[in-house]
């Protein structure tokens, strides 16, 4: 590819490793971050890394290694339980793997950051908006500044300032919010909690919400609810106050079994951040605009309930890069990452609403369990 200013806004997962492969490969890239240090905020729980996407795009960053020897032992076991504590499902992990090892997305993310070159991420770089320039865009940032660059790639995520280069459309609200929780140190403070969820993956389910997460000497979880899109605002809850919070989601869960509605008691104070769920429609697409494409939720943000996202935010940033770096024009190399995107993003999109409706049931969970055991 003939040498151009690359910038890649977000330092995600897809935009981290798209700028790993070009960087590898000799081709030089920028990426603008609006965090100011890479642990300015809390990166999320536990990934399950997937060998026909996202360790592939860890083979070709040259990480695969180093990847695997951050995962967790235990890592793909699974229990699914009712509100009663009832255990349905308790498949361990295989010996030698499953082909989904987890890993926290924190190690993920600082194991891509770190592979960069020094200076590669300009950090506390927020961009608010890009507009069209005679050649490329000019992204605008929140200290009046402004850059140019022939190729923009929008890796920022659900509310990407890049992505209205490229369509109006905005992500809407699937009736899901889910409260995260944190036991942190759970095998010395909290075994009792340990010992319910196991190491892998969890999901008590009942009366259209959830408690789930992943295992593991921190347990990451949370609270998922059907409830309005302005719930978080309006319920009374002071998420400000930990025990304020505790108290408000306790009481969304009426009839549940004490040892569930421990992991609310419990709850480390600074881990409790409620989120609500969007996402993009499933299977959108947009007409190719010159110099500039998306990637990762940026370009498909769907609800979390397939394990897709982390996935295919990866293959997306490696499949970039490879067409990027393939011979063909720039314009060429994006309408073939775009022709692969598209579909495969829509199959997931699909995947993780479908996996909403087997959840969010209103009696015990019945097709969840199904689909473990012919999972099996």
């Amino acid at each position: 590819m003939p040498e151009r200013s690359i910038a890649i806004v977000g330092a995600g997962l897809s935009g981290l490793v798209c700028a790993r492969i070009l960087q590898r490969n000799g081709t030089p890239v920028t990426v603008y971050e609006t965090d100011a240090t890479p642990d300015a905020r809390q990166q999320g729980g536990s990934l399950d890394i997937h060998d026909d996407t996202g360790q592939i795009a860890l083979k070709e960053a040259g990480l695969y290694e180093e990847f695997r020897a951050r995962t967790h032992v235990g890592g793909e076991d699974v229990r699914v339980l009712d509100k009663t504590g009832r255990v349905h499902v308790d498949r361990r992990e295989p010996a030698g793997g499953g082909g989904r090892p987890e890993i926290d997305r924190t190690e993920l993310r600082q194991l891509l950051v770190e592979s960069l070159h020094p200076g590669t991420i300009a950090w506390g770089r927020k961009v608010v908006g890009a507009r069209p320039a005679a050649a490329g865009h000019v992204l605008e940032f929140a200290d009046g500044s402004a850059v140019h660059a022939d190729l923009v790639v929008g890796a920022d995520g659900a509310w990407s300032r890049i992505r209205p280069l490229l369509t109006p459309v905005k992500p809407a609200y699937t009736g899901i919010t889910i409260v995260e929780l944190r036991l942190a140190d759970a095998a010395a403070k909290h075994p009792e909690a340990l010992a319910l969820t196991g190491r892998g993956t969890f999901f008590a389910l009942s009366d259209h919400k959830y408690i789930g997460g992943h295992g593991g000497n921190t347990i990451a979880y949370g609270c998922g609810l059907r409830v309005p899109e302005n719930w978080v605002a309006d319920s009374g809850i002071d998420w400000h106050d930990p025990e304020s919070a505790r108290a408000g989601l306790l009481r969304e869960y009426p009839g549940w079994a004490t040892p569930l509605t421990d992991l609310i008691r419990e709850c480390d104070d600074d881990a409790i951040r409620p989120r609500p769920i969007y996402a993009l429609p499933t299977g959108l697409r947009w007409e190719r605009v010159p110099g500039v494409t998306l990637a990762g939720d940026a370009a498909h943000v769907m609800s979390p309930f397939a394990g897709e996202g982390a996935n295919i935010a990866l293959i997306d940033g490696a499949d970039l890069a490879r067409e990027l770096l393939g011979g063909a024009d720039v314009e060429t190399a994006i309408a073939r990452y775009e022709n692969t995107m598209f579909p495969r993003a829509a199959e997931a999109a699909a995947a993780s609403r479908n996996g909403l409706d087997m959840m969010f049931v209103d009696g015990p969970p019945t097709e969840m369990v199904r689909f473990f055991e012919d999972a099996l």
